[in-house]
């Protein structure tokens, strides 16, 4: 079973990462579990639920939640999710970077996360100029895969403009983002220069080790051992981190998925690697933001 499991899950990220055919994925999966049941099954087992539990309450009164829209430039705003702790002052920020299906729940859920361990949160919704983020998780991957990426790091750069200037915040901002989200904080922090006090990535794609010489920012890199695909760009890029001197924690979790940290996944979610991971991720960034 375990082996059908790691199969299915290499079959999905085909699917999800390299958009692929969902009735090819169906056909797939139907011969790697003997029927078109059985493959549905396995499949939303793997997909993230919607309907999943929050882990932090949406209405905790410790926190101060809302969604709207913020400036990025003359003209141009961005929506997104905004969450930080009741009567807090001097707070770092972070923004939240989501997956390739765009603002979900989840994000958000992890927004309140970051803002309960003491800082300033938002996350955007980087399918804003397409609409924002549709329900339909498979058409947010479709506009996400047409996206102008050199258009959505500029977006980025500008939110931690606007986060550092943002009142009661204590002027450094960290970025943390998940999966497709996690290969936007390696590419915002070669993007943001010094602006940029922290960036934490989630089995993220990495850039060319070229690039390394650029980032400013400390940064945290989490991998997962099974994740073949983004580990084969991750090695190659926390070495040039390292070789050009820069301020690096880079983790591998043996035996784990990719998007091990999505609770909402539960073929792939893996609690004590997540906890691991979240633990480093918080203490590496009061490490950073904190004064």
């Amino acid at each position: 079973m375990s082996d059908i499991r790691d199969r299915a899950i290499q079959l999905y990220d085909a699917f999800t990462h390299e958009h692929r055919d969902r009735r090819a994925l169906l056909r797939q999966m139907a011969a790697l579990t003997g029927s078109v049941a059985a493959a549905e099954l396995l499949i939303a087992g793997i997909a993230a639920s919607p309907a999943a539990a929050s882990i932090t309450d949406p209405n905790d009164p410790a926190l101060v939640t809302s969604k709207g829209s913020y400036p990025i430039g003359p003209g141009k705003d961005m929506t997104g999710y905004f969450a930080a702790p009741l009567g807090g002052d001097h707070l770092g920020a972070v923004i939240v970077v989501h997956e390739n299906r765009g603002l979900t729940p989840h994000i958000e859920d992890i927004a309140r996360r970051v803002a309960l361990a003491g800082f300033s949160a938002v996350a955007p919704d980087f399918l804003t100029d397409q609409g924002g983020t549709p329900a339909d998780e498979n058409a947010a991957r479709d506009l996400i895969a047409k996206l102008d990426y050199d258009a959505i790091i500029s977006e980025a750069v500008a939110t931690i403009g606007w986060m550092k200037g943002r009142p009661r915040g204590n002027g450094k901002v960290g970025i943390i983002g998940f999966c497709w989200g996690g290969g936007l904080v390696n590419r915002v922090a070669v993007a943001a220069g010094e602006a940029l006090a922290a960036g934490v990535a989630y089995y993220g794609p990495a850039p060319d080790p070229a690039e390394a010489m650029k980032v400013y920012a400390a940064m945290l890199l989490h991998y997962a051992g099974k994740d073949a695909r983004v580990n084969a760009t991750g090695g190659p890029w926390t070495d040039a981190l390292r070789a050009a001197g820069k301020d690096v924690e880079a983790y591998v979790y043996d035996g784990v998925d990719h998007a091990f940290n999505n609770d909402t996944s539960a073929e792939r979610y893996n609690e004590a690697a997540a906890k691991l991971a979240w633990e480093r991720t918080i203490a590496f960034l009061r490490a950073h933001l904190d004064k």
